[in-house]
């Protein structure tokens, strides 16, 4: 773990593994709810770092983070929210052929392992989500797509991600979910936040019926 002074109220961490990033992520929510940790304004996790943005104690959040003991993340922990995917993307054939399954199997293995949200980024609601055994990553396309339709389930790297508008893509696209990623309306505006775990479940053709689907909320404020 490396500490890393960004500006002059700011401390990137700096790690080996995603998995240690996640982990770091979560231990210094839980210090920041408890109060334990100096103040800061913004914590925003990477693939492999987390900054922390804006604090009035530097020198304290430094010394408090030098002390931390973290350990792995559980595979429980976190929110779990379900979205259901028709596996219909446009790339799913070659993604089958790359895995070496059917597209039918594509469907099984991508809905059969829990995901954890790693990180946010490229626009407002895209989370890019950890799950996949490493036999299962594959490469971007060769030729980004100049539009990707909203709700276009995706893969790339050993990432899987939903693309929350229509925007440029270069990612595999093997379904399509109806579920809004970002609402202004909401609280939080994304549906999808780093830590949380996610299940797609398989629907049938895409007819419309599941618009707007999600998971409910159980009595530990979990949603499933």
């Amino acid at each position: 773990m490396r500490l890393l002074p960004v500006g002059e109220d700011s401390l990137l961490i700096d790690l080996d593994t995603p998995q240690e990033a996640q982990a770091w992520h979560a231990e210094i929510l839980r210090r920041h709810g408890e109060g334990t940790l100096a103040p800061v304004r913004e914590i925003v996790p990477g693939e492999k770092t987390v900054l922390l943005y804006g604090t009035s104690d530097l020198p304290a959040l430094h010394t408090a983070l030098r002390r931390c003991s973290v350990s792995p993340l559980a595979t429980d922990s976190g929110p779990l929210v379900e979205i259901p995917v028709h596996y219909n993307g446009a790339d799913l054939p070659a993604v089958a052929e790359m895995w070496g399954v059917s597209e039918d199997d594509v469907a099984r293995v991508h809905s059969g392992v829990e995901h954890r949200v790693a990180f946010s980024g490229f626009a407002p609601g895209f989370a890019y989500m950890t799950g996949l055994d490493e036999r299962y990553h594959v490469p971007r396309r060769d030729e980004p797509r100049t539009t990707v339709p909203a709700g276009s389930v995706a893969v790339a790297g050993h990432y899987t991600g939903i693309y929350p508008r229509p925007s440029p893509g270069g990612w595999q696209l093997i379904g399509t979910t109806p579920v809004r990623l970002w609402d202004l309306d909401r609280r939080p505006a994304t549906l999808l936040a780093p830590g949380t775990r996610v299940r797609f479940v398989p629907q049938g053709p895409a007819d419309g019926n599941s618009a707007g689907c999600v998971g409910r909320t159980n009595a530990e404020g979990a949603v499933v």
